[in-house]
């Protein structure tokens, strides 16, 4: 059985080489016209630009916290060089499935010339390279540490090291990408009257630069950690019952093993058929994804465990993903009925449309919490309950770790995405002919809800990995026989909920007001554009698109500071001040806080935008109409909802809780009270 342990970094490595044969597979096909290849040019240059530029930023915290653990901490070194290494993973995690999305936009674009399915299959190969490329760096750098270190441990740091840049690359990516989306549409669709992408608006690159730093990079980063920090998580909780079940530390890494081949097979299942269903095709990789890893998970489980209730707690965890993936569809796809409401209420104008989204995101984190509820409540007591605690808090984490397992399908869903809108951007700005935007069109119209079912998905793992992570903390932080005391009679703990509860909120504040200052910026910037620059308006003067990418880049390097130092300064100060106790009740408020606004925030911004695409097909008056108008608002209310504040929740949640793990030895005894 001990040499199973390298079936891991093994099966990493596999993943790594399938995105090195999908990438050089995309990189074959035909970049289309020089026009075409010269729009895709300035959009990798400026993803490029702004990554390079957050990526050194990043390093001098990187660095400078770096030597904080080394100074601070027993095993500091080793910690140390694992936290490094965690955060350079991480952000090659996003920088090489953005390096090839910005690739294969124009070659899904060119190859929409020859059919649905032949763009279809560009687009989502290129998807494949981010989600290959996330989970086999993640399995390898996780497994490669514990079988270096012999410590499960000494690997915390290489999970905080990924949550560092995962926070980072989704608040510093989301402000871009929101800036520039909402900034170019306020006076391109709105004030002058053009449409979407249009090469007359100064701020279409930028717009379309930030698809990509977004959702590859930015959810590349996001989902790698999740993965790391899930499966870690479940690695430390099964230490503590190794005296029962020797294999519990070795079983999450070997469920992940051989999840990483059931994703590779699945991709080749990915394929449009005659009825030209394009969500359909995708669903079928992720179904196969799950179908192959169940059957998998039985003969893992009964070999190395020997104990059938742990398959059943992984069929838990497949089981909310399904779940989770079916109500954020439910709830953000132009098909039913939160969409078609928000839609309708855009007749009467903005604010019907603002209210009417507003309620949607409200409603929409009903079922979600029910699932997460049940699935915590049935994957404890199916495997341990109250007369083996542990072990039922072990249930969790893998259930958790198992709904983990489609992860290579999920970002692949969540980065063909951008591609597909970025296609659709190049062919508008290309002049291509109209049956080629149809194509781009529908392949833009799914990637909208595949952005948000990823979202989704990221949210409820999020939850129920931050639960294990919580009961690790409060395992480290607990005097040897005892369990830390959390009673709400203790004014201590209480106070740290509140500080958890409030987190999210101020985090929330920050980013939204970065995505507004910044627009503010773009707005002015095409108007004057608009206004000094004669010709624009008739298409023979090419408007200044560098002036957009310098100031959103600039914005987003700026404004990520406050956000990431809320994010370890706030858990530190109140471990160090007010004791263990009041983080534990920070840990437990910024996980309820923090998941129901980001649901809230997700899924309301998907069915906002998702209703301006529904008027934009003809409901309602179509394109130009007053309702067109109105939905162009809540959508621009939604973007920094769904693309910026809401999914950097999730990295929030999960750096605060490696925060107080990983320095859990400097709480014990502190506090003032």
């Amino acid at each position: 059985m001990e040499a199973l342990i390298y079936l891991a970094p093994l099966a990493g490595l596999i993943s790594l080489i399938f995105a090195g044969f999908f990438a050089r597979s995309v990189l074959k096909e035909d970049a289309g016209s020089a026009k075409m290849q010269e729009i895709a040019g300035a959009i990798q240059e400026g993803a490029m630009a702004y990554l390079n530029r957050q990526y050194k930023t990043i390093a001098v915290v990187a660095v400078i916290l770096a030597a904080l653990i080394f100074v601070l901490l027993a095993d500091g070194g080793k910690i140390a060089f694992g936290f490094l290494v965690g955060a350079i993973s991480s952000a090659a995690a996003g920088y090489i499935g953005m390096n090839v999305s910005v690739r294969a936009n124009v070659r899904t674009a060119s190859a929409a010339s020859k059919g649905l399915q032949k763009a279809m299959s560009v687009a989502f190969r290129g998807g494949a390279v981010t989600g290959l490329a996330v989970v086999g760096l993640a399995l390898l750098g996780t497994s490669g540490f514990y079988i270096v270190y012999g410590d499960v441990d000494l690997v915390i740091g290489f999970a905080f090291g990924a949550s560092l840049i995962s926070l980072f690359a989704r608040v510093g990516g989301g402000i871009f990408t929101k800036a520039a989306d909402v900034g170019a549409d306020l006076v391109g669709k709105i004030e002058a009257g053009i449409p979407e992408d249009d090469p007359r608006n100064a701020g279409v690159i930028a717009d379309n630069v930030g698809d990509n730093v977004g959702d590859c990079a930015g959810m590349g980063a996001d989902l790698f950690e999740t993965y790391v920090v899930t499966v870690l998580a479940s690695m430390l909780l099964g230490s503590l019952i190794l005296d029962t079940y020797a294999n519990a530390i070795l079983y999450p890494l070997i469920l992940g093993s051989v999840a990483i081949f059931a994703s590779i097979i699945s991709v080749f299942f990915v394929k449009v058929g005659s009825d030209g269903k394009i969500m359909k095709a995708l669903y079928k990789g992720v179904a196969v994804s799950a179908i192959l890893c169940l059957i998998a998970f039985y003969f893992v489980t009964t070999s190395l465990m020997g104990d059938i209730r742990f398959y059943y707690a992984a069929l838990v965890g497949v089981a909310i993903m399904v779940l989770m993936v079916v109500f954020t569809e439910y709830y953000t796809s132009t098909s039913f009925r939160p969409v078609k409401t928000i839609a309708a209420a855009s007749e009467t104008g903005a604010g019907t449309n603002v209210i009417s989204g507003l309620a949607i995101g409200f409603e929409s984190t009903a079922l979600p919490v029910i699932v997460i509820i049940a699935g915590i409540l049935s994957s404890y007591f199916i495997v341990g309950g109250a007369a083996a605690p542990a072990i039922g808090l072990y249930g969790i984490a893998i259930a958790a770790a198992a709904m983990l397992s489609t992860t290579g399908m999920i970002v692949a869903l969540d980065s063909y995405g951008p591609i597909t809108d970025n296609a659709g951007g190049i062919a508008e700005m290309a002049g291509m002919p109209s049956e080629v935007r149809k194509i781009t069109d529908a392949l833009d119209a799914v990637g909208n809800t595949t952005k948000a079912v990823t979202k989704g998905y990221a949210i409820g793992s999020a939850a129920l990995g931050a639960l294990a992570l919580f009961a690790d903390y409060r395992h480290k932080v607990s005097p040897e026989g005892t369990t830390l005391n959390l009673s709400l009679d203790d004014p201590v703990v209480l106070v740290g909920l509140f500080i958890g509860g409030l987190l999210p909120f101020v985090f929330s504040a920050v980013t939204m007001r970065a995505v507004g200052k910044a627009a503010f910026e773009i707005v002015n910037e095409v108007r004057r554009q608009f206004r000094e620059i004669p010709g624009i308006m008739e298409g023979t003067t090419k408007p200044e698109y560098g002036k957009c990418v310098d100031i959103v880049t600039a914005a987003a390097i700026r404004e990520m500071a406050i956000p990431g130092a809320l994010a370890i300064f706030v858990p530190l100060l109140v471990g160090l001040v007010l004791g263990p106790e009041a983080l534990g009740g920070l840990l437990i408020g910024i996980i309820i806080c923090g998941l129901l606004l980001a649901l809230t925030m997700d899924n309301g911004g998907g069915a906002w935008d998702n209703a301006k695409k529904l008027i934009e097909d003809g409901k309602y008056g179509g394109k130009g109409s007053e309702a067109h108008k109105a939905a162009i608002v809540g959508d621009t209310v939604g973007d920094p909802f769904k693309d910026t504040s809401g999914p950097a929740l999730n990295a929030l949640i999960k750096v605060v809780n490696m925060v107080a793990i990983l320095f859990s030895s400097l709480f014990i005894g502190a506090g003032i009270f």
